[in-house]
């Protein structure tokens, strides 16, 4: 991944980085990979993570559709 610097605005282009790696997902995965996660918290947390987009993604269709 890259990002340019213009005009000497390192500030700038380093938002411009944090905000491409947030949206990558890497500080998540850099925080999950600090310590060991057992196999069944994994399949627990991934599976809430599978019930929480699935609601955000019903509650988008019921605002679309004027419910």
């Amino acid at each position: 991944m890259q990002v340019q610097v213009r005009d000497n605005n390192v500030d700038q282009a380093l938002r411009a980085l944090k905000k491409k790696l947030q949206r990558e997902g890497v500080f998540r995965e850099m925080k999950l990979r600090r310590s060991y996660e057992k196999p069944s918290a994994k399949r627990k947390r991934e599976q809430a993570e599978a019930v929480r987009r699935y609601r955000k993604l019903l509650r988008k269709r019921m605002d679309r559709e004027g419910f």
